[in-house]
């Protein structure tokens, strides 16, 4: 595996993200081309056709979503725990999801002072991602 860093640590979960909503994408416009070609005894059946592809849409969008954001919960967890143990005090309250969400490539040295700058100058994730000089992986996250 490749050493994680700013300019490579996006991932993509190949089956979901190059098979499957492409899939479902192509599906849903084939099934709309039917609708508009369709003979009016054949539009209830095509009609259901284009609302089980929305269907599948939407469920494919709603289980990522939920999978990110329990995984925000942990990572909030997480990064909580470690800028206790490293600084005695809790995290700044000021801190947003995605501040949170960068910070943890930070090492241990860089974690507070660029905790606490974010959360005075309003960083942006990829600002903070940018700011880090020693890249720690996030190897688990999808």
């Amino acid at each position: 595996m490749t050493e994680q860093q700013f300019a490579n640590h996006a991932r993509m979960h190949p089956l979901y993200h190059y098979v499957t909503a492409p899939l479902v994408l192509v599906g849903l416009i084939g099934s709309i081309v039917n609708l508009v070609n369709s003979e009016p005894n054949n539009f209830y059946s095509a009609s259901l056709i284009v609302l089980v592809f929305i269907i599948l849409l939407f469920i494919g969008a709603m289980l990522r979503t939920y999978a990110l954001k329990a995984q925000d919960r942990a990572i909030r967890a997480e990064e909580s725990l470690r800028y206790f143990i490293i600084s005695g005090k809790a995290i700044d309250a000021r801190l947003r999801m995605g501040q949170i969400v960068a910070l943890r490539f930070a090492p241990d040295a860089e974690f507070v002072a660029l905790a606490e700058k974010a959360a005075t100058e309003g960083l942006s994730g990829k600002q903070i991602k940018q700011q880090i000089q020693q890249w720690k992986g996030d190897y688990r996250r999808i």
